[in-house]
């Protein structure tokens, strides 16, 4: 059996080991290095990106993660984790550092603010119809070659990918945890 690991510094930690615990894998929370040694995988959720990058470096977990993804790693980075894993990142401040495990870049808050938050149906390939909960999240603005797009979404100014897989790395611009469908989280536990 798998072991995922949730990145447990800030964010929707709860809410994405219930979706992994639904699908049947063994859940660690991940807060330390020592934490992450014997994981499979790994969740970056939600939260404030400038906020996870500083707790990820402040924690020890900066380094021995950006080695493991430089190598392949297995990691699932929605909302704010998309942010993380982006290659390039535009309206974020001047210290702002992400993994590239994407090559993808993206724009911080694309969709808007909190109070432009909303709910809508999102087509994923091979799955159909997923609810997409879009809470501040990043829009993602270029894919690269490599990128293969899952879904996109039209906001009323054209399809933007919200979900994207790069190898092992996969990135989701909305929060798959915070509904009942654990298709997309079995979309990456599946590619493990």
């Amino acid at each position: 059996m798998k072991t995922v690991g949730v990145l447990a510094l800030q964010g929707d930690v709860r809410e994405h080991a219930h979706m992994l615990e639904s699908l049947e894998v063994t859940v660690k929370s991940v807060k330390t290095p020592a934490h992450f040694a014997g994981v499979d995988a790994l969740v970056i959720p939600g939260g404030e990106s400038t906020t996870i990058a500083y707790l990820l470096t402040s924690s020890g977990l900066r380094a021995p993660l950006g080695e493991a993804i430089a190598q392949g790693f297995p990691v699932f980075g929605t909302c704010a984790g998309l942010i993380m894993l982006a290659r390039g990142v535009s309206e974020g401040r001047a210290d702002q550092w992400s993994y590239g495990a994407l090559d993808v870049d993206v724009r911080r808050n694309g969709y808007g603010r909190q109070t432009a938050s909303f709910e809508d149906q999102v087509a994923v390939e091979g799955l159909g119809d997923v609810p997409g909960v879009f809470i501040r999240a990043p829009r993602i603005e270029r894919v690269g070659a490599t990128v293969s797009v899952l879904a996109t979404y039209d906001h009323g100014d054209g399809a933007h990918p919200v979900l994207v897989r790069e190898g092992n790395a996969f990135g989701c611009s909305f929060h798959p945890e915070l509904t009942s469908d654990n298709r997309i989280h079995g979309l990456f536990v599946a590619a493990l």
